[in-house]
């Protein structure tokens, strides 16, 4: 899952934009991995969580080397996992094969200062579980939160997201009306829009129905923007923003302008300071003017 911290890797532009130009203001760890690596996806979740708890100190990309033989024949990568640390916009430490997590963080300490423990504060257990993508434990304890104060708009928020990433997305749209104020406006907005996608989703063609569409026909305007609401519902961030704001370069009228629409939605979602948000605004920047 992409988080406000990690995020996946597409193409070389891709990875020089994401990797190479943040590890100028930050760490950038690269996890190479593939989905048949059993190691891989062992060590996956410890690298987010280890990113987790950097708060925004640190960031993880990952690179499928499966479909990214681009980037693993540029950094010679011949095992897996392969977990390489960028600063200054070159590769300075890393490590194969699936490490404790001791391990991972005292080679990270030479060059990124951990924070210091956060106190046993409930809510910030609950974020840290939902940036692990622990969704479960996170809406047991907001439940918990929100049972002696149920006007913490925070915590109406993150539980609705809760609720929308195990489907319940009329429970999560109750939640969400429910919020007080207006002081999370963007939060309130990421996660409407998070229930958006899911809800448009569902309504739509099948994956393998549209990906046929667009094999026979990669101009169809619909089939991608369907296909890339199915990416969006399925937080496959990059590649929808990617065919987006194609479509809208190619016909930005499709639809009364959903096309521009959809990623300004994206961008609330992700948040202003996210690298992919960085990367598309200033594109479609660009196409605008």
């Amino acid at each position: 899952m992409a988080t406000s911290f990690s995020f996946d890797v597409s193409g070389a532009d891709s990875f020089d934009q994401l990797v190479l130009e943040n590890s100028f203001h930050k760490p950038v760890l690269v996890d190479f991995w593939a989905e048949w690596c059993a190691p891989c996806k062992a060590l996956m979740p410890v690298l987010e969580k280890i990113t987790t708890d950097y708060q925004g100190e640190l960031l993880l990309a990952k690179v499928n080397c499966d479909l990214e033989q681009e980037i693993v024949a540029r950094f010679g990568i011949r095992s897996l996992p392969t977990v390489v640390l960028f600063k200054d916009g070159k590769p300075v430490d890393g490590f194969q094969g699936a490490q404790p997590e001791s391990a991972i963080r005292e080679l990270l300490a030479k060059y990124v200062t951990e924070p210091a423990p956060q106190a046993d504060d409930p809510w910030l257990q609950a974020q840290a579980l939902f940036e692990a993508a622990e969704f479960g434990a996170a809406e047991t304890l907001l439940q918990q939160l929100l049972s002696t104060d149920n006007s913490n708009a925070e915590a109406l928020i993150l539980y609705a997201r809760c609720l929308a990433e195990r489907n319940a997305l009329t429970e999560a749209e109750q939640v969400l009306n429910a919020v007080p104020g207006d002081e999370h406006k963007q939060a309130l907005a990421a996660a409407k829009a998070q229930i958006t996608f899911l809800k448009q989703a569902a309504d739509l063609p099948e994956t393998a129905d549209l990906k046929a569409r667009l094999a026979q026909n990669p101009a169809d305007d619909e089939a991608v923007y369907q296909f890339s609401i199915q990416q969006l519902a399925r937080q496959q961030y990059e590649p929808a923003l990617a065919a987006l704001l194609q479509l809208f370069v190619r016909n930005r009228s499709f639809s009364e302008g959903v096309a521009h629409k959809t990623l300004l939605q994206v961008f609330d979602l992700l948040g202003a300071d996210h690298p992919l948000v960085v990367q598309y605004r200033r594109k479609l920047y660009q196409a605008l003017y």
